[in-house]
């Protein structure tokens, strides 16, 4: 019999019963039934319940393991009564008799226990991540990850891409995050640096001729960390394509990314019609360039029915240029209470609160109510309504300003609506292309930047780069579902005459592009294909699929908050004989 087990954890049933078998794992649980012991024994694909009474001679050394404990055991498969059997485990008709047990690894006490999932302190549970892996819901978080990544491994090279790698050392590059910077011993004073994407390698790929590319990437950007994104590290579906317009690459990942969907979404309906939403067109339905649109609730402007209006705040304001009001239309949400409330919630979100009429029945007649309603008067509220397609019983809310100013907390405002109203779907995943999203922002001292990928193909070529740079559009495009940016991509831009002048207008002059991008620009010199592509986040797409809030419950080993690895203790101190090496000295903060 081999050393350590016969079969998993998972493995036995009634056609062993009468077996001599040899099981390996953790105890899972131990319950004492006086003078009759109960294990859970556990490994990683199960739990098979282990008996022994006082007849066994394993019984004496069984008495004494604890949670946790690692042990061998040997012993029979018995059948359970009938009235013991437990469906809900593949080995829930059987048990086995314990004639001998070896321990093979002792714990000690738990920081936090196993069994159960009750809810620990981040710090404890990321200090002690291998124990907290070992819990039920967090271990089959890490089984659907590997699965999802199998699954598009796959699915890519089905669809005729070829998995290439790139490296990990490269030279920094502005992606629009900080990059973690690696000094070099061999030339002191210059620095790698960590690649926040693959981008400029898979282009360079492509110049190359090997026409569709793929690769499961690890990229690394220094970042704030948030719910949805770890602040170091993640892990991203990359591919690249020649020869290609932005439909072609739309056709191309779709099938992959739905497949995956269909394939672990445990039943969820998963939407095959992914409309393209212009990204001006998602801020001022949505509020956002992600929506969410399992919430039907779109916004619209309504700047005409306040302009010279009675409600003196919205007429001084629509008086100013750049200036506008929005309508978010609620449904079923005409009660001044559910009003009160959503105005609390704008002034909780840091603004003075937001304007509201609902409509009711009173004497059998239709009624606008609210302060609003009251001050434009009853022709401009049955304007309003009839824009949005309200009516008895419902209720809209308003916001006015430059919407830059106002959009996002309209988006947050949507959504909070569209949660207590409960008009959201459930159980469903709801995709959309958000697509011409613009070339340029003014970054807050008035500069022109890059708004996206700065490798992007301006929509009308060097032409359009002659005018007013925050006019011009990319071929860029993400994908968003269920409020979650899951892919990003681009038309790149290939042609060196285009890149310089594009770089010129966020303020690189060529010399520095030619610093910065020599390798990328010395090959669109010698016959460059047209090529685009885009990159899908593995880690919010197992977040989704696991219905996690938070992606740090489907990464192996992540960092806290503070971009801090309790576990290993990272970052930490070099030694002295370390920076001599590199020609480094740090400077304490004063």
């Amino acid at each position: 019999m081999h050393a350590y087990r016969s079969h998993t954890c998972a493995e036995l049933n009634k056609a062993q019963v009468g077996q001599d078998v040899r099981l390996a794992g953790w105890v899972h649980r131990v319950r004492d039934h006086g003078g009759v012991l109960f294990i859970d024994l556990r490994d990683h694909y199960g739990i098979t319940q282990v008996l022994a009474d006082s007849d066994s001679p394993a019984f004496a050394e069984l008495e004494k393991v604890r949670s946790e404990w690692v042990i061998r055991i040997d012993g029979t498969v018995k059948a359970r009564d009938a009235s013991l059997v437990n469906p809900k485990i593949p080995t829930g008709e059987i048990e086995v008799y314990a004639r001998a047990v070896e321990v093979l690894g002792p714990a000690e006490d738990l920081p936090l226990p196993v069994f159960g999932e009750q809810d620990y302190p981040e710090e404890t549970r990321l200090t002690y991540r291998f124990l907290d892996l070992r819990r039920e819901k967090l271990h089959r978080n890490m089984m659907l990850r590997s699965n999802v990544v199998r699954s598009l491994r796959n699915r890519m090279w089905d669809a005729g891409f070829n998995e290439f790698q790139t490296p990990i050392i490269t030279a920094s590059s502005p992606e629009g995050a900080r990059d973690f910077l690696v000094p070099s011993r061999l030339h002191p004073g210059k620095f790698y640096a960590l690649p926040q994407a693959p981008q400029q390698f898979k282009q360079l790929i492509m110049v190359a001729g090997f026409d569709r590319y793929f690769q499961i990437a690890p990229c690394f950007r220094d970042e704030d960390p948030r719910a949805d994104r770890s602040p170091t590290d993640f892990y991203q579906l990359d591919l690249e394509m020649s020869f290609v317009e932005q439909e072609d690459v739309f056709a191309a990942i779709q099938p992959v990314i739905q497949g995956i969907f269909e394939e672990f979404g445990n039943g969820r309906k998963v939407d095959t019609n992914w409309e393209r939403i212009a990204y001006k067109d998602a801020l001022l339905w949505y509020g956002s360039d992600k929506p969410d649109l399992r919430n039907p609730i779109k916004m619209q402007v309504v700047s005409e029915h306040f302009r010279g209006s009675g409600f003196a705040i919205f007429a001084k304001l629509l008086e100013n240029e750049g200036t506008e009001i929005r309508a978010i239309p609620a449904p079923t949400g005409g009660s001044r209470k559910f009003c009160d409330r959503m105005n609390a919630f704008a002034q909780a979100q840091g603004l003075p609160g937001m304007g509201y009429i609902f409509w009711r029945e009173e004497g059998g007649q239709m009624e606008a109510a609210g302060p609003l309603a009251k001050n434009i008067g009853p022709e401009r509220t049955e304007a309003i309504r009839q824009q949005l397609g309200l009516g008895v019983g419902d209720a809209a809310f308003f916001l006015g300003g430059k919407p830059e100013q106002f959009e996002a907390v309209a988006g947050r405002a949507r959504n909070e609506i569209g949660r207590e109203l409960e008009l959201a779907e459930t159980d469903t995943f709801r995709f959309a292309w958000i697509v011409d999203f613009p070339m340029y922002e003014k970054t807050d001292d008035g500069k022109i930047d890059f708004s996206h990928n700065p490798f992007s193909m301006p929509q009308g070529g060097l032409e359009a780069l002659n005018g007013d740079p925050l006019e011009v559009l990319g071929y860029q495009y993400d994908l968003a579902c269920n409020g979650y940016e899951l892919i990003s991509g681009a038309i790149r831009n290939h042609k060196p005459e285009i890149m310089f002048k594009a770089f010129e207008l966020a303020g690189y002059p060529k010399e520095e592009v030619e610093k910065r991008f020599g390798g990328m620009v010395k090959a669109f010199r010698y016959g460059a294909p047209p090529h685009g592509g885009c990159a899908a986040g593995i880690d919010r797409i197992v977040m989704l699929l696991a219905d996690e809030a938070n992606i740090r419950e489907v990464i192996m080993f992540p960092m806290n908050q503070r971009a801090e690895d309790l576990m290993m203790g990272a970052p930490s101190l070099p030694m002295n004989e370390q920076l001599r090496e590199l020609g480094l000295r740090v400077i304490p903060k004063e």
